[in-house]
């Protein structure tokens, strides 16, 4: 019997979604208020989720305490009060859109995460606005 458990948590970053290869004008046509070259912000709200059997030692698909360190270490101390353009590696060439940080974020914990089971990210933007990367 398969369960998914999940932890929210959040994080608060600056980003400017444009390339470097377009100019100006189709930047500004494309990513709109995005494509601010002084940058702007979101505070993310971000909800990983791990599905699998259940240890039948514990009871758990996965220690919450484990997770949610995991987060922390992974995603927090990286991207928190970060501009994700500029002080992020991952983001020097890759377009810091909801859909690409959730990528980088699912990547940062899938090692860490049993092979057993599988892992789902979903990342919200905005209260509206979200996106969910499963791998």
């Amino acid at each position: 019997m398969k369960v998914k458990v999940s932890r929210k948590a959040h994080f608060n970053a600056a980003h400017r979604l444009y390339r470097k290869d377009w100019s100006d004008d189709k930047n500004t046509q494309v990513f709109g208020k995005c494509n601010n070259p002084n940058y702007h912000g979101h505070n993310y709200e971000l909800i990983v989720s791990v599905t699998g059997e259940i240890d039948p030692e514990t009871g758990f698909v996965m220690d919450m305490k484990v997770l949610k360190d995991l987060i922390v270490e992974k995603v927090e101390d990286a991207l928190d009060h970060k501009n994700l353009n500029v002080e992020v590696p991952e983001f020097k060439d890759l377009n810091p859109t909801a859909e690409n940080i959730s990528i980088i974020i699912w990547n940062k914990l899938r090692p860490h995460i049993s092979e057993t089971h599988t892992l789902e990210v979903v990342l919200y933007e905005t209260p509206r606005n979200f996106v969910t990367y499963s791998g």
